[in-house]
């Protein structure tokens, strides 16, 4: 089969498209047929190795652990393992690689059973490629860090981002009046997806506006924790996504413990349940995915190379076998 491989860290200029032996799964591991893969911030930083300690959280001391990349797939079952129950050849799923050692920018990945769920009818495979990592974030940032309640005054920091088009919506599933804060090109798109209002950081900064909020999503990064407290409500929450320096979060924890404010950052934990909880949303219809741009799988390097820019609409998703 074909797959992008790399055996050094550095520039996409290190990924390779090979031919390699085909994956077996293993006893408890669906093979996927790939049709699409979505590219994420956490491949582009695992082939750099940016921030170093990418190397100690599975990429590797001297070399990558992993030759593929690519986190989250979407494609046809092709075989199951022995003792696999909840899937057949011919099921349409969508899949977290994590636990799978990655591998998504090839042609076919083993997935374990426990990561995979069916892909909802009423969506294609790119748009189900893109739901793992990116919704699951948005999702546990909100309900389990945020403690999102209907009602509540939510900002979301990033809301044009491949994790922020998620969070606009699952803020508004959840009763929420949104402000999404996102460039003057991407104001309409995200007021489109569901955001009550919208800010544009190239002509005003949020956190001088004078409003407050009960609950901020920063997918961004951007500002201190001074800016923080300025702008949140009392008992007011703020979760950063993503990485951040340990620096950083030292001053964020610091922050929290002297406040009636809470700051914190988080990774998101990929379960099975929130990957059924939000193919709920998505077949009900209250969740889709933004899509700014389709690659095909020798163009691996230059998606990462664009998503690496930071300015990607949504998410990028890679195309590889027979997508519709």
């Amino acid at each position: 089969m074909r797959a992008v491989t790399y055996t050094r860290y550095g520039s996409p200029d290190v990924l390779k498209l090979k031919e390699v032996q085909k994956p077996s799964p293993g006893d408890n591991q669906v093979l996927i047929k790939v049709h699409a893969a979505a590219a994420n911030v956490a491949d582009w930083r695992l082939m750099r190795a940016a921030p170093f300690m990418v190397r100690f959280m599975g990429g590797g001391i001297l070399k990558p652990k992993h030759q593929i990349l690519g986190t989250d797939v979407a494609g046809t079952v092709e075989e199951v393992g022995e003792n696999v129950t909840q899937f057949h050849s011919g099921d349409e799923v969508f899949a977290n690689l994590t636990e799978s050692g990655r591998g998504g920018f090839a042609e076919y990945v083993c997935a374990m059973e426990s990561a995979t769920v069916l892909k909802p009818a009423n969506i294609t495979f790119e748009e189900a490629a893109a739901i793992p990592i990116a919704g699951v974030t948005a999702l546990q940032a909100l309900r389990d860090y945020g403690k999102i309640r209907p009602g509540q005054n939510v900002l979301i920091n990033g809301a044009s981002g491949g994790v922020g088009t998620f969070a606009v919506q699952i803020a508004k599933s959840y009763g929420a009046r949104v402000t999404g804060v996102c460039s003057t090109r991407n104001l309409e798109m995200v007021r489109s997806i569901g955001a009550d209002q919208v800010i544009d950081y190239i002509k005003e900064d949020f956190t001088r506006k004078g409003e407050q909020y009960d609950l901020i999503f920063d997918g961004v990064a951007n500002h201190s924790v001074a800016d923080y407290n300025r702008v949140l409500k009392a008992q007011g929450i703020c979760v950063v996504v993503g990485f951040s320096s340990l620096f950083n979060m030292l001053k964020v924890a610091l922050a929290s413990r002297i406040s009636d404010k809470k700051i914190g950052s988080m990774t998101a934990a990929l379960n099975k349940e929130d990957l059924v909880f939000i193919k709920g949303l998505m077949e009900e219809g209250q969740l889709k995915t933004v899509i700014d741009r389709c690659y095909n799988l020798s163009e691996v390097p230059e998606a990462l190379h664009y998503l690496e820019g930071g300015h990607a609409r949504g998410k990028v998703i890679i195309q590889i076998n027979n997508s519709n």
